[in-house]
């Protein structure tokens, strides 16, 4: 029997007084064109004619009582600042309930694949947030040795989750180049050098998220605490967190100095969405989600994401094939379209004490 697949995505709907509710196939399109410049290359990303993704956008510029897209004779079709908002609420709406929806997404596909006795090997993976490891599940699929059940925690939730026996592999990621002696002794106390082993991912880079132009002037961490500047943060325990609070005390800068610390989001995704918004000045996470959302990005660190696991996982054959995967040209390339991602060393074996010297 073929194994059950569960997608939950969020909905959500304007409805006038007159009852009249806004078909959610609208922040669809109004999602293509904005990343295609082209209404006939969005109603093809969508699935849908060009007729009936005009007469949608038409009506329900009526709705509205103005424009949400422009025809632009022979340079395409651009949204009005009034389709631009509507899809950015839908991106932000999709950057902080997606990895909430997948981890429920992932608990119900467990439970109906054991009801119908699926007997395919199961690896379970918890792992902090990033656009490297979301790649994971849908490869190893494609290979067909087995099931990489992917669930969202933060990086030390993660490693904690591992050690309490709920998982046979977790994500973490550390800074390179950076005094991390901290970092280090809080992740590696739930790592045993004789128990456990590393596997290297991919490095990426992290830094600022600011808006395109950079309009207040935003170059390093001492600008965010200058009078005026918003920040939006992520949330303790992401090893995101984790790093900017490091890059903070090594440049001297008090936490409550800076306006936004204490506001957080769950994702870089999220993050992103939340400065695309104008809702703040300034957030921190990786290059990707930078470029997702154009905003500008200041590169401040780079850091290598681990996947660690007890030494015996390494001889299983579904281990091998993980391990294989990530060797690989196919892994390589999706990799490489990351903005601020490599993968080079990736699915390298490391042992615990390696973590002093990466």
């Amino acid at each position: 029997m073929p194994k059950a697949l569960i997608t939950i995505e969020p909905s959500w709907r304007f409805r006038n007084a007159a009852g009249q509710e806004l078909d959610p196939l609208l922040f669809r399109v109004l999602q293509a064109i904005n990343e295609t410049g082209k209404l006939t290359a969005a109603a093809s990303r969508v699935g849908y004619s060009y007729r009936h993704c005009w007469n949608l956008i038409h009506q329900w510029s009526g709705f509205f009582g103005v424009p949400l897209v422009e025809l632009l004779k022979g340079r395409g079709a651009r949204l009005t600042p009034l389709g631009e908002k509507l899809a950015w609420a839908a991106e932000r709406v999709q950057a902080r309930l997606g990895p909430q929806l997948q981890n429920l997404a992932v608990e119900i596909d467990r439970e109906i694949n054991r009801a119908i006795s699926d007997s395919q090997p199961t690896l379970r993976l918890h792992a902090s947030h990033g656009y490297a490891i979301a790649l994971l599940p849908e490869l190893f699929e494609q290979i067909g040795a087995a099931r990489l059940e992917l669930q969202y925690l933060g990086s030390l939730d993660a490693l904690a989750s591992m050690a309490r026996g709920n998982c046979e592999l977790s994500g973490f990621h550390l800074p390179r180049h950076l005094p991390s002696d901290d970092l280090i002794a809080r992740c590696t106390r739930f790592l045993k050098p004789r128990t456990h082993r590393l596997i290297r991912l991919v490095t990426r880079t992290q830094g600022l998220y600011v808006a395109a132009g950079n309009p207040h002037g935003i170059h390093a961490l001492g600008d965010l605490s200058r009078p005026g500047v918003r920040f939006i943060n992520r949330q303790l325990n992401s090893g995101t967190r984790m790093l900017f609070d490091l890059l903070l005390a090594q440049a001297q800068i008090e936490a409550q100095a800076i306006a936004g610390y204490e506001q957080v989001e769950f994702t870089h995704a999220a993050v992103a969405a939340f400065v695309a918004s104008g809702m703040a000045d300034a957030g921190f996470g990786v290059a990707a989600a930078a470029s997702r959302f154009k905003l500008d990005f200041v590169p401040l660190a780079q850091e290598t994401y681990f996947l660690a696991c007890r030494s015996e996982l390494l001889d299983q054959p579904v281990m091998q094939a993980l391990l294989d995967m990530l060797r690989g040209p196919l892994f390589a390339a999706r990799v490489a379209e990351l903005p601020g991602y490599d993968a080079a060393g990736a699915g390298e074996v490391l042992r615990v004490d390696d973590l002093s010297s990466d």
